[in-house]
């Protein structure tokens, strides 16, 4: 199987590794750092801030895929992170750590628009599934190895090391893109004209299944990146980033599979039963009274997300138009940075630092991802099929 990717591909991958795990490290010390800077009540900010430039930066970085190509747009991402990076340590106050943490989030608004782009041009159809689960494995990797080295740096080193090193990691993503081959043919120079977007370069309609889905699965993303660091202390955790670790390596094993299941029965039949699995998973999570249960719901978590991603991912490029792959990518992210940013803001403000609340934030996200589940249910009949021209 290896063998039927070339070293482009492998490249890509490792690249992954590197930009995934330098922004994730400082995840779980977020937290912790803007209440060190006077503002705990801003804790879900952190996160949906990040989001929300990721998702207002979509529709600029689909068009750009589709114009200037796809590696200067997956380069322009990494180099982003490996500013912040540099930028976090000098920050004196909560409005600054904001204002960096918008900033930031161009990072994932472009790399992985082009990221995507990339594999669909090198990818045959019929082995999207399986590549976009090798792909999300090694973005896995960077998830489940970041946090958990991210803490250790901080506790041993302090933050400022861990900021420095999320730079570091990130610098080396750059390097290896920057060696990767351009695969858009007829690219054009960047004009600042090419910034000016439409209304339909923010939304492509034949991806509104995948990026539904996507949305209503990943708030449940972005209320676990919000309040389970203060989850893992509250059941007795040193370690804030754990979790994080054990649900993303339980969805290593999970994505290749699933990815070759979803390219020989369909996209549709796996993300039935990974929706459900994210609904099942928070509930766990919910009840969850010791780190043994935790950890236990954490693997649950990381079946059901390593499951969804690579099929929603997959799907979305299966109906995607040809000459606007950025674009249908674009949408489908914007679904995602939506689900993680309102799963921020809304998990924050059902907790509000109030342990007893714990279980009405993950429940009710819980609760959405049920929803997704029923839709693709009831809905399937109307989903549009592959796209002819790919």
């Amino acid at each position: 199987m290896l063998k039927r990717y070339d070293k482009t591909f492998w490249m890509l991958c490792l690249s992954a590794v590197f930009f995934f795990g330098g922004f994730n490290m400082v995840i779980p010390e977020l937290p912790d750092y803007v209440s060190s800077l006077g503002g705990p009540e801003f804790k879900g900010l952190v996160i949906a801030l990040f989001t929300l430039t990721a998702m207002l930066s979509r529709p600029f970085s689909g068009k750009l895929t589709d114009t200037i190509g796809r590696k200067p747009v997956m380069i322009f991402g990494a180099a982003v992170s490996l500013v912040a990076g540099l930028i976090y340590p000098v920050i004196g106050t909560v409005a600054a750590l904001l204002l960096l943490r918008t900033f930031h989030g161009l990072s994932t608004g472009f790399n992985p628009t082009g990221t995507a782009a990339y594999v669909a041009d090198i990818i045959p159809n019929n082995r999207r599934g399986e590549a976009m689960g090798i792909l999300g494995l090694f973005n896995s990797v960077g998830m489940a190895v970041g946090p958990s080295v991210g803490g250790y740096i901080s506790a041993a080193y302090g933050t400022e090391s861990l900021f420095y090193t999320s730079a570091g990691v990130a610098f080396i993503s750059v390097i290896l893109l920057w060696r990767m081959r351009e695969t858009m043919d007829n690219t054009q120079k960047f004009k600042p004209a090419m910034l000016k977007v439409k209304w339909t370069d923010f939304y492509e309609p034949r991806v509104l299944a995948p990026s539904i889905t996507m949305l209503l699965t990943t708030f449940a993303f972005g209320t676990v990146l919000t309040i389970m660091p203060d989850f893992t202390v509250y059941l007795g955790f040193e370690n804030k980033g754990i979790f994080f670790t054990v649900f993303v390596v339980s969805s290593l094993a999970i994505r290749l599979a699933a990815g070759k299941v979803s390219d020989r029965f369909g996209r549709v039949p796996v993300l039935k039963v990974s929706a459900l699995a994210v609904a099942l998973a928070m509930l766990s999570i919910g009840l969850a009274q010791t780190g043994t249960h935790l950890i236990i719901a954490g693997v649950l978590f990381g079946i059901a997300v390593g499951s969804n991603s690579p099929t929603v991912f997959a799907w979305t490029i299966d109906l995607s138009r040809k000459a606007a792959r950025g674009r249908g990518m674009s949408t489908m992210y914007i679904a995602l940075e939506i689900g993680i940013g309102s799963g921020a803001l809304v998990s924050a403000a059902l907790y509000n630092n109030n342990p007893e609340n714990f279980q009405r934030a993950f429940w009710f996200a819980g609760v959405l991802a049920f929803l997704a589940f029923l839709y693709l249910v009831i809905f399937q009949r109307r989903f549009p099929v592959e796209d002819p021209e790919i």
